[in-house]
């Protein structure tokens, strides 16, 4: 092999190592596709006859994948023949590409399911497995294939802990470890090569980071700009995250997120400013304060807490089926005076709130239906069955792209850290772990009883009641 390909020392490791099982979680972008193909293209010229058969998550990076292999086979000088072709499994039509060799050895790439793994006799390669969707019966349909004599490759980054990578790097016996610049020899019989790289370790092994213009980049600018700590984590750092374990996924988020859109519009900050200079004023006797236009048919969720979380209130505007936020307003020690004083000025522009009326949110809940009547304001208990309900509906609304929401990772973070757990009751516990970034997942639960307070019709006619006249302006925020 000529030396015109140049590779990093974890590439040279994974090339050159030759056991039958050999297993690889790498940080994302670090060559994975690069080195297993070329893995294969050695192999295809060393050995006339060799078959190699690539599964990938789907067509687009199958056909990526069998791109490198030809690159590589172009830059050792072999002539070969590439074809694509239909591929029937089941009652479906794949697309089949194949490289055939002088030698007669052959690479075939398809996108992998269970139909499309099984019946070969040849080397595999499954490419990026923990994205595979069916990873546990593609494992099972494809093992059997490489009992007499063959290689199994499998490369990833993780996703979750509930897929058959997750299982094959942790669950099964260790032939090697390979972890960063470190390598230890385990020698147990039927165990897995194992390559773990990380981001910081691919650097450090030769890995060259570059920014648009082709400059040398810093790791840490990279960490930065991406302002997700799990994904960093996941992605980066190859530590498998709990994703696979909540309730909400990353990709269900993602989908519904909306650049354009805005947590905190102008009139937020300034109607806080002037609920605490109201307090600072005047501790006892709440204000109402007149906001500008902030739009119609905006529905209200409101999840009240007082020092140990946030108390978050949710707007969002129904636009058809979408519920596209328009404010989110996140207090943490905020008096319930103040947080009154807020809720009390927002709740006349929307067609319908819901608040949780717990044991803290009882008063609030109580002064907002004494005010503005039980057509317009409803209490929710957070006993298990509404809270099922609620986490349900919500997760529908996602699933289905209903709502739209800004980017903002203190909301990702939130959504991702509710857990379901079973119980001997008839429903589901929704939980998740307290911290200082998320709270008690408070947004979660604030954006859920906003889609409660826009799942139906108002029970009666809306009317603003006791509005008065505005008697002093506060920038654009009037005093009612």
């Amino acid at each position: 092999m000529k030396e015109s390909i140049p590779l990093t020392k974890y590439q040279v490791r994974w090339v050159n190592d030759k056991s039958r099982f050999k297993i690889g979680c790498w940080s994302r972008q670090c060559g994975k596709s690069f080195s297993t193909s070329l893995e294969a293209v050695v192999d295809c010229w060393e050995n006339a006859g060799a078959t190699w058969v690539f599964l990938s998550a789907g067509e687009r990076q199958s056909k990526e994948l069998i791109r490198k292999a030809k690159m590589h086979a172009t830059s050792i000088d072999m002539a070969i023949e590439s074809i694509e072709t239909d591929y029937f499994a089941g009652d479906t039509i794949y697309k089949m590409l194949e490289i055939n060799f002088p030698n007669g050895s052959r690479i075939i790439g398809l996108p992998a399911n269970p139909d499309t793994a099984v019946g070969w006799s040849a080397n595999i390669l499954l490419d990026e497995f923990s994205k595979h969707k069916d990873s546990y019966e593609i494992w099972k349909a494809m093992y059997p294939t490489v009992t007499r004599g063959y290689k199994v490759r499998v490369i990833s980054t993780f996703k979750g802990k509930q897929n058959k990578f997750y299982d094959l790097f942790y669950a099964t016996k260790t032939l090697q470890i390979f972890e960063g610049m470190k390598s230890t020899y385990v020698g147990d019989k039927g165990g897995w090569s194992k390559h773990l790289v990380n981001i910081e370790q691919a650097v450090e092994m030769g890995l060259a980071l570059k920014d648009d213009k082709g400059k040398a980049c810093d790791l840490e600018d990279l960490r930065i700009a991406l302002a997700d700590d799990d994904i960093w984590k996941e992605d980066f750092m190859c530590e498998a995250s709990e994703e696979s374990t909540s309730f909400i996924t990353h990709d269900m988020i993602t989908a519904c997120e909306n650049h354009t859109l805005t947590a905190t519009p102008s009139w937020v900050p300034e109607l806080i400013n002037s609920a605490q200079d109201a307090y600072a004023k005047d501790k006892i006797n709440v204000r109402i304060f007149g906001l500008p236009d902030i739009g119609k048919n905006l529905y209200l969720g409101f999840d009240v807490a007082r020092s140990r979380d946030f108390s978050v209130i949710w707007i969002d505007q129904k636009r058809g089926e979408i519920l596209s936020t328009v404010a989110i307003i996140a207090m943490k020690n905020f008096p319930f005076t103040v947080q009154e004083t807020i809720l009390l000025s927002i709740i006349p522009h929307v067609e319908r709130a819901c608040i949780d009326r717990g044991l803290i949110g009882m008063n609030l809940t109580e002064k907002a239906i004494d005010k503005y009547g039980g057509h317009r304001v409803e209490g929710v208990d957070f006993n298990q069955k509404y809270k099922e309900r609620m986490a349900f509906d919500l997760r529908q609304n996602l699933e289905d792209r209903k709502s739209e929401m800004p980017i903002d990772k203190d909301i990702r973070a939130s959504f991702r850290s509710v857990k379901k757990y079973n119980t001997t009751t008839n429903y589901a516990r929704f939980d998740a772990e307290r911290t200082d970034k998320t709270g008690h997942a408070d947004h979660f639960w604030a954006k859920a009883l906003a889609v409660l307070a826009a799942s139906g019709p108002v029970s009666g006619p809306v009317g603003y009641e006791g509005a008065g006249n505005i008697k002093k302006f506060f920038g654009r925020i009037g005093v009612i």
